[in-house]
This record gives structure tokens, C-alpha cells and sequence, in this order.
């Protein structure tokens, strides 16, 4: 077992270009329990410095491979019960490196539903079939041999009834044959179509689907994208999608794997080809191949929400800014929430943007009143219903009353879940639903990470089709990349919900509540030491939360850098060997420490302190920049002044303009209207892209110019090339695919890239 676990090793490593020695070394921290954020950041000699997503990578290249083990054992002990499993079998099996091929291997042994073939066995033709399909009889025999299976007793009534029955269960095995669902499925991926036509509209139909009526491409060439529209319209009722595929290829490639050209039973046994391909093989295959794309295409759209939300919680905090938060609406009012710079609410209100000139006046009078007295200058406002409406208001505002003021239109997409959750009740328990959905507005405006941690990440309306995803699959790579922010940022011990503790390394979500009720009843940690007297939290938990967690104003200043309590020692004999203190290094004139800790990272110097470069590498860039914040680094958010509206737009004008989301197809862009700009993956740059994620993330600010705007359908195209940078645009709308395909019917189409075997 042991010489088997070492040969996957090294495949995985081959796969994904490490050496074996760095695959066996991840794969025992995991196997020892250690998070990926921990091995990533304090376990880079043994990893070879592996980054986050290399060892993820390997993570999931080994949880597979066990898997496969699994099923390949437990394959291999059903058909040992059947008594079937011979010595050359056992060898496909073991030697299998997919599920599907596991699933091809298996399915002649799996027990069979009620069908044609299994009635037939049931009144004793599989003699029969099994004599015609080894040709052992010549075709004018055939019926004679059949004459000896005919029993009414068992219901064959006749030979056309046990040739039939015969029929029935050669189709069965050709359909079952591993070579034949080989070819099949590929031959299904080189020459298979979608095509679409249109269904029964359900209640909520609209035009959503219009334009995908009459789509026709092949399987191979389908974007991610599409497939999951193709799937929302079929499931809604407009659309009815069906797949062909080239099943007279199939018949031929089916019959030179049979021999049939010398078979003695040709005719029958062409025959029986025809019946596996069109009633078993067919159905199987569409099954197959669209589930395939189904996968695909969510991998995909998973894999454009975990980097846009990525972005999203990484954006830049706003930090020592009190914030004025306006939940919009039009008969309840608009929700007003005001925050001081740590997010503690200091007033709510209510004001409304309909009615007489009176209330509109009270309304303005009302917002520039908070905001004097609570020294805001900053108003973020929710993207919900009256969005529009009320920036409107806080446009005009802040021409009349407050110049010096800016505002920002906030994604509320969850604020609404959060309200009614259990968290926001334990959070606010003062507060009604109305003001705690407000709070979060503001809130995402002055730390996106620590507030967005509270919601569902599948609710927060960055990605595509997400809703129509896999939730476990959505979970985990979701999971997986709040995760990894919370980690990448570091979280105050003393300041830190709950909601976000949970995502720190080693801890979950019942011990997350208890370092909160600890902080409760016992006041502020003054070391990460303190950690350990929290329930629930042992040496091991310590170890993989410690170096995550820090504390500013303790006792032991090292607690408040990245550097972790095991590597403390190394430390302090590192500032002992540059000659400078903490407090030095802490000092707002320390450039002079600081260059000197910077000249002591050498290889000499840490095999001196019996450390490896890159963790002394890491120490000193921790004491250099003791407080550094990453998302700092990032451009902070564009605020406004006044409104735009759609009506002010024509084809050229120059805006500036906020990454809002990152799709396949391009990337929306808010640019002070109530609708966002969408730029075309071909409008990004003058040059080819493979990704929109090529160029751009959610969060950048971007200069784009008008392309067009369609007032009825309130679209606006924009492009970020300049005019006179701009080539040809070619329209990639479905209507003109689908234009341009029935010019190009009778073009034969390029060969598609061999398709690699699902997992």
C-alpha cells in the first residue's frame, strides 16, 4: 500500500510540476491536521514555499485519489461477491484513473433495474444471445436454434419472440461494453450539437430567453456561461434543449469493433447495434454529456465568484471615518443609520423621498442636521428599491448644504438575510431588522471583510447563475476562500465577532463563541497565550490560530506582528544580533532599525538562528511593518458628488467608473448610474484575452468611454479603449451567433481538442 500511495505522489507531483518531496510533505501537515492557511504561511521549509493555491491544488489532487481508491476496493469487493471478478479485471480496475472509467468497468455487474434485456434473461434467452453474438451459429440456423427457447410457460411464444429477447439482450451488452461507451463518448463530444427550441412559458416568463430560441452549437464550443442560461430556460419552461450527436458514425465505429463484416449473424447483429445506439446508448450518453457540461460550466462560474469575491472582501477598510448609511425605500420610508469610525450605531432614523416639496425639504433638513452632528462626511446608500430616488436627494443635499460631503452606492445584496439572522439579533438585540440591515450597509463601507463574513457568501451578488449552482459545491470552494482572506488580513483577538473568529485557523464556530464570551466575562486578551484558557482550545488549536490572531497594546509586543509564538525566540536573537528593540521598530522614526533589520536576512544569518530563510525572511518583513494591513495596498473605494443619469449619456463620453462584477462575457461597471455599464471581454483591450479576470477585479476603478446606450432597456454598453484605439466591434450577442452559423451551415467545422475524461 505503502509502494502505491508513493506512486500516486508522484503522479500528483508530475501533474502539477512539484517535486514528490513537496506533495509527501503537504499531504502529512494535512494528514496531521494543519490548516492550509497555517502550512501556507508558517510551514514554507518543509513545503518547499508552496503558495496557498498550490497546496490547495494538491489538497484536492489527493482527497481524489483516495476517492478513487475507495471506490476502485469497493467495486472490487461486489463483484468478488458476484464470483465474477478474474484476474484481468482486477487489473482495469486498479489501474483505472477515473470515476467515469470505474463507472464503465462496474456497470455490466451493477444489479440491474426491470428491463427488456433483464425480462428476456428471466425466461432463459441469455444462452441464445450469447450463442449469436460468438457466431457459433450460421444466420439460417439462427431461427432453427431459436425453436428451442420457445415456451409459452416463460412467455416465449414463438422464435420472433426469443430472436427478440435474444435482441433485447445483446443491446444491452454492447451499451455496456467499455471500448464501445469509450468511442461513443467520444465520438458524442467531437460531433454532438445543443440546439433549441422553443417550450411552454411559465408564469414568470419574460424575453430573458428570446434571443436563445433557435441556438444551435456544438458541445465542445459552448461557453460555461451559456450552458447554465440553456439550463435556467429549460427548467423555467421557455426553452426546450435537446442534444444529437452523430449516431451513424457511432454504428459504424460500433460494428469494426464487433467484426461484423465477418460475422455469421451480421444482418442480426447490425441490427441489434442499431437498437443499443438509438434506445440505450443515446439516452446514456445525452445524460452524460450534459451533466458534464452542467459540472463544467458551475466549475467555472465557482470559479469567477471565489475571485470576485476574493476581491470584494479584500477591498480596502475606511478607517476613522464616521458614516451616515441609508437604506432606501418608498413606503416604509429610508432607514438612517449613523456609525462612528469602529461601526458602533450612534442614531437611527427615518426619512421619506416621496411626497409634497415639505417633506423633501424636511427630509434634506433632517440628513444635514446628523450629519453636522455626528461630523460625517460620508453617506453610503443601498442599491435596493428607491436607490435611485434617494440619491437624488443626497445629490441635492450636498449642492445646498454640504459641499465638503461624498456619498457611495453600497451592493445590499444579503443585508436583508443578515437583518433576520441569529447574528445580527445577538449583534443588535435593541435594533429592529430595518436598522440592523441598515448598520450592515454602512458597516460593508467601513470593513467589507469583517461585515460580508456574516452572510451566506452565495448572498452577496458577485459571480453568475449562483443561484442555480450546486450548493454543496458552491460551499466548499466559498468556504474555502473566506477562509483564506480572513487569514491572509489577520483578525483583532479583542475586537473580532464571532462571525469572523469562525474562519480563523484552527477554530470553528463554537469556539469562536467562546473567545467572545471569554472577552465578555473577563475583558480584553492582553497575550495570545491567553487563548489558552478559552474551553475548547488545546496546544494544537493554539498552534494553528496563534500567529492569526493579533493583539495591539499587550504585554508582549510581538503579539501584535505575524510572527508567531513558536518562532518568538528567533525573534528577539534577531533583534539582539541588529542591535534595535521593538519599540525601536515601532517608533514613528525607526527608518534606521528598520534598514538595519532589513540587512540581516540572510542565509548565513539564519543558519546561525537555526531557522530557514524563508521564515526569517517572514520575521523581519513582520517587525519592518509590525501593523501593516494587506488590503491597504488596494485603491480605496470612488465616492460622488452628484448624480448621473442615463438620459446624460452619449456615445464617446469619458466616465470613471467601479468594478461591480467580473463575468465570463465581460464585467459590470458602476458608473453613478442606477443601472451598471457592462464592457465586453473584446472591448477590454486591444489585444486578446482568454479572461475578463485578465484584466480586471472587482473593486478597480476603470476609465471607459459610452459604446451605447438603450434607454428601453435601460443598457449601457461601455468599452475601455479609447476612441480611435478601437478595431472592428463584432457583436457577440446570441442572435448574431446564431446569424452568423446559418451563413456558415455548411462549413465544415474544426476539429475539437481532444476532451480529457471527467473526474
Amino acid at each position: 500500500m505503502q509502494t502505491k500511495l508513493q506512486i500516486t505522489l508522484e503522479q500528483i507531483a508530475a501533474e502539477l510540476s512539484f517535486k514528490t518531496e513537496q506533495v509527501a510533505a503537504v499531504v502529512q501537515l494535512l494528514d496531521d491536521g494543519n490548516t492550509v492557511p497555517f502550512i501556507t504561511r508558517y510551514r514554507k521549509e518543509q513545503t518547499g514555499d508552496l503558495d496557498e493555491v498550490q497546496i490547495r491544488n494538491i489538497e484536492r489532487q489527493v482527497r481524489f485519489q483516495r476517492q478513487l481508491g475507495e471506490k476502485a476496493e469497493t467495486i472490487l469487493r461486489l463483484i468478488d461477491g458476484q464470483g465474477k471478478l478474474t484476474p484481468g479485471l482486477r487489473k482495469q480496475i486498479e489501474a483505472a484513473t477515473t470515476l467515469k472509467r470505474l463507472d464503465d468497468l462496474y456497470l455490466p455487474f451493477r444489479p440491474k433495474r426491470k428491463s427488456r434485456a433483464e425480462a428476456a434473461r428471466q425466461k432463459g434467452l441469455e444462452p441464445l444471445a450469447l450463442l449469436i453474438l460468438d457466431g457459433k451459429t450460421e444466420s439460417a440456423a439462427t431461427a432453427a436454434a431459436a425453436t428451442d427457447y420457445v415456451s409459452p410457460e416463460s412467455g416465449v411464444e414463438d422464435v420472433a419472440a426469443a430472436l427478440a429477447g435474444a435482441s433485447d439482450i445483446i443491446a444491452e451488452w454492447i451499451s455496456e461494453n467499455v471500448a464501445v461507451r469509450d468511442l461513443s463518448r467520444k465520438l458524442a463530444w467531437r460531433t454532438g450539437r445543443i440546439s433549441v427550441t422553443a417550450g411552454k412559458p411559465g408564469k414568470d416568463a419574460t424575453n430573458e430567453f428570446q434571443d436563445y430560441v433557435g441556438f444551435e452549437e456544438l458541445v465542445w464550443k459552448i461557453p460555461p456561461h451559456r450552458v447554465l442560461a440553456l439550463n435556467r430556460g429549460e427548467k423555467a419552461g421557455p426553452l426546450r434543449v435537446r442534444f444529437e450527436w452523430d449516431r451513424e458514425i457511432a454504428r459504424r465505429s460500433i460494428a469494426t469493433e464487433y467484426h461484423l463484416e465477418d460475422h455469421s449473424n451480421a444482418d442480426f447483429m447490425s441490427e441489434c447495434v442499431r437498437d443499443a445506439v438509438d434506445r440505450l446508448i443515446h439516452s446514456s450518453i445525452e445524460r452524460e454529456v450534459r451533466r458534464e457540461l452542467t459540472e463544467q460550466a458551475e466549475k467555472q462560474a465557482i470559479g469567477v465568484f471565489v475571485r470576485n469575491l476574493r476581491s470584494l472582501l479584500l477591498q480596502p477598510p475606511l478607517r476613522n471615518e464616521n458614516v451616515l448609511a441609508i437604506d432606501p425605500g418608498f413606503r416604509t420610508g429610508c432607514k438612517v443609520a449613523v456609525l462612528d469610525e469602529v461601526g458602533n450605531c450612534l442614531h437611527s432614523d427615518v426619512f421619506y423621498v416621496t411626497g409634497s416639496a415639505g417633506k423633501r425639504e424636511a427630509a434634506i433638513a433632517k440628513l444635514a442636521g446628523l450629519l453636522a452632528e455626528y461630523d460625517c462626511s460620508l453617506i453610503a446608500i443601498g442599491n435596493g428599491t428607491a436607490c435611485r430616488e434617494t440619491e437624488e436627494l443626497v445629490s441635492e443635499l450636498i449642492a445646498e448644504q454640504a459641499s465638503g460631503c461624498r456619498y457611495l452606492i453600497v451592493n445590499e445584496a444579503g443585508a436583508s438575510i443578515y437583518s433576520a439572522s441569529a447574528v445580527a439579533r445577538d449583534e443588535f438585540p435593541n435594533f429592529d431588522a430595518t436598522v440592523r440591515g441598515t448598520i450592515s450597509i454602512g458597516r460593508r463601507l467601513q470593513d467589507p471583510l469583517s461585515e460580508l463574513v456574516k452572510i451566506e457568501p452565495q448572498h452577496i451578488g458577485v459571480g453568475m447563475y449562483q443561484h442555480d449552482i450546486s450548493a454543496r459545491m458552491m460551499k466548499e470552494s466559498l468556504d474555502d476562500v473566506v477562509e483564506s482572506c480572513v487569514n491572509f488580513v489577520g483578525v483583532d483577538l479583542n475586537t473580532a465577532s464571532a462571525s469572523l473568529l469562525k474562519y480563523v485557523s484552527g477554530l470553528n464556530q463554537l469556539i469562536a463563541r467562546r473567545v467572545v464570551e471569554w472577552r465578555e466575562n473577563n475583558g480584553r486578551f492582553s497575550s495570545r497565550r491567553q487563548l489558552l484558557e478559552v474551553a475548547g482550545v488545546g496546544e494544537a488549536t493554539f498552534t494553528q490560530a496563534a500567529g492569526f490572531l493579533k493583539i495591539t497594546g499587550g504585554d508582549e509586543p510581538l503579539d501584535s506582528t505575524w510572527i508567531h509564538p513558536e518562532s518568538y525566540t528567533t525573534a528577539e536573537r534577531l533583534l539582539q544580533t541588529a542591535g534595535v528593540s521593538v519599540d525601536a521598530l515601532q517608533s514613528a522614526e525607526s527608518n534606521e532599525a528598520r534598514q538595519l533589520i532589513k540587512d540581516h536576512s540572510s542565509l548565513q544569518l539564519a543558519n546561525e538562528l537555526e531557522v530557514g530563510l524563508p521564515t526569517l525572511r517572514d520575521i523581519v518583513e513582520a517587525l519592518v511593518r509590525p501593523g501593516r494591513d494587506p488590503r491597504g495596498d488596494s485603491p480605496g473605494p470612488m465616492f460622488r458628488q452628484g448624480i448621473l443619469r442615463l438620459e446624460d449619456l452619449s456615445p464617446g463620453l469619458e466616465l470613471q467608473g467601479t468594478i461591480l462584477n467580473v463575468v465570463d462575457f465581460g464585467a459590470f461597471v458602476d458608473v453613478g448610474l442606477k443601472d451598471s455599464g457592462l464592457v465586453h471581454v473584446s472591448q477590454m483591450a486591444d489585444r486578446y484575452i482568454s479572461s475578463p479576470h485578465d484584466v480586471v477585479s472587482v473593486g478597480d476603478i476603470v476609465t471607459v468611454w459610452v459604446q451605447s446606450v438603450d434607454i428601453e432597456r435601460r443598457r449601457v454598453s461601455l468599452t475601455m479603449l479609447q476612441t480611435g484605439e478601437q478595431g472592428p466591434i463584432e457583436s457577440r450577442s446570441i442572435a448574431s451567433q446564431s446569424r452568423r452559423r446559418r451563413r456558415n451551415k455548411q462549413r465544415d467545422e474544426t476539429e475539437p481538442p481532444k476532451v480529457a475524461e471527467s473526474t
